[in-house]
């Protein structure tokens, strides 16, 4: 019965040794200080704003980043590089289903599904979901003290955000926006 109990008491200890060295932490982003700013492109220019992080999470393994999930508040689009009457016409016609259908389609999630790397420097692939369709998005992210910045390039396209796209439509010469557009993340926590 002794030999028994100093087996099962070993084993505990093993058990809970083991587990000291893993700690497994969530970091939650504070999501006033962090910004998601998009910079969209056209023939004749482009256009940049904003767009509201409604919550977002990084996982840590010890201080080794090994996931993250972000949920992004699409009713909160706001161009940033117009004024008055042509900034509001902006902002209705990127929230209307001509581009991100925001009442239907009112969040966007951004979810790590692998992440490689170590310290400063990772490499995330992760699913993006805009207006209900999921694609694969890669990207660098750097992290510092308290935050963590990337910069992705997101082809619109592949989420059926179709107006003036040459992907879906021909002659629009001068009128046509370019598929690509950039996010560009800083996260303070």
């Amino acid at each position: 019965m002794k030999q028994t109990t100093l087996k099962i008491a070993s084993i505990m200890i093993l058990a809970l040794s083991f587990m000291s060295f893993t700690i497994l932490n969530d970091v939650k982003v504070d999501v006033s200080k962090s910004e998601v700013i998009w910079k969209g492109y056209k023939v004749t220019g482009q256009h940049e704003g904003t767009i509201t992080l409604k919550e977002g999470t990084l996982m840590f393994d010890g201080e080794t980043l090994t996931g993250g999930n972000f949920v992004m508040d699409m009713t909160s689009i706001n161009t940033t590089d117009l004024e008055g009457d042509y900034k509001a016409k902006l902002d209705g016609h990127l929230k209307s289903a001509d581009f991100f259908g925001v009442e239907a389609h009112p969040e966007a999630v951004l979810e790590f599904i692998k992440v490689n790397g170590s310290g400063k420097t990772y490499y995330v692939t992760a699913n993006l979901t805009i207006k209900g369709k999921t694609n694969e998005v890669k990207f660098p992210l750097l992290m510092t003290e308290n935050g963590a910045s990337a910069e992705l390039k997101i082809d619109r396209s592949k989420y059926d955000v179709r107006y003036g796209s040459t992907s879906f439509f021909d002659n629009l010469k001068d009128k046509a926006i370019y598929d690509e557009f950039d996010l560009n993340v800083n996260l303070v926590f």
